[in-house]
């Protein structure tokens, strides 16, 4: 029972790193004429300093937790990185609405692979839970799919099938390093910035941010690209992957809510569909099992 409260509260922490989520089209919307790599780069710096400034209260003995085997940091590394690296390519080599749709195949995957990596049956509820919140992202990506070009963008479509499965995989395989603190994020966040001006310096022309654009590129830095990542470096260590896999499926709901109260986007009668969807399905994947099988292994590890 101790496991299973500990797995139901890590899993609500993953919630804040999906709600945060929720905010990251909308912050880059704000943040429109500063290139990609750019964007990584002070977004993730963003996030480096804070942990700078939060773990160095402690002076040397506040970065001891850095002090980890080369694979936590490449495995985190590559996660967030290479996740990021990819979905920037999606987005500028095929339709933005078409790229999303297939990177929200991710959480689907997650809830594919957390029970394959354990060994375990997929329960019924959490397969159903996830189909059901892809229909939805389907629904409201579709919204926004813009005119059909004349060509296929496969590569583009690639990279976006890519960006699914590299957080799929990274999302199951961090539970390995479950003893490792969570604080290394602050220095793993710290190699992602410094990757991203290697390639913003060899790909792009630095434009200076305005002081409307530095104030989104704050709040991204501090929230979707920092307390976020905590907050799934956490969860996925200790809590439910396949619940946080359907649950995911709520932050493109709840963007796309956050884009038209703020006037980004146009409100439309078909968004009650896509709601309906995702929320049924966060019910049903979460849902309480029977009395019989709470007993089992299974419920701490992976339902």
């Amino acid at each position: 029972m101790t496991q299973l409260r500990n797995a139901t509260a890590a899993t609500a922490v993953g919630v804040i790193a999906i709600v945060l989520w929720s905010s990251l089209a909308l912050l880059t919307t704000l943040t429109e004429g500063i290139p990609p790599f750019e964007l990584l780069t002070l977004g993730f710096g963003v996030a480096f300093v804070a942990s700078l400034l939060i773990l160095g209260r402690r002076g040397i003995a506040g970065f001891s937790s850095w002090r980890q085997p080369w694979a936590v940091w490449a495995t985190g590394f590559v996660g967030i990185f290479v996740y990021h690296a990819l979905y920037f390519f999606a987005l500028k080599a095929a339709p933005a609405a078409e790229a999303s749709l297939i990177n929200y195949l991710w959480p689907l995957l997650l809830v594919l692979l957390s029970a394959l990596s354990a060994g375990e049956s997929l329960h019924k509820r959490q397969m159903l839970g996830a189909l059901l919140g892809l229909a939805g992202t389907a629904f409201i990506m579709l919204q926004r799919v813009p005119d059909a070009g004349t060509t296929m963008p496969i590569a583009g479509y690639l990279a976006a099938f890519g960006c699914a499965l590299i957080w799929a995989v990274y999302s199951v395989f961090n539970r390995r390093f479950s003893e490792v603190p969570s604080n290394i994020i602050g220095g793993i966040c710290g190699l992602v910035a410094l990757a991203g001006l290697a390639c913003h310096l060899a790909f792009e022309t630095t434009v200076r941010p305005d002081g409307n654009q530095w104030a989104a590129i704050i709040v991204l830095g501090l929230g979707p690209v920092g307390l976020a990542f905590f907050a799934w470096d956490h969860a996925t260590k200790r809590g439910s992957l396949a619940t946080l896999g359907a649950l995911s499926y709520l932050a493109p709901l709840i963007s796309t809510v956050l884009l038209i109260t703020v006037g980004r986007s146009h409100a439309s009668p078909m968004l009650i569909v896509p709601a309906l969807l995702i929320i049924a399905g966060a019910v049903i994947a979460t849902s309480q099992p029977t009395a019989k099988t709470a007993t089992t292994p299974s419920i701490i590890s992976n339902d």
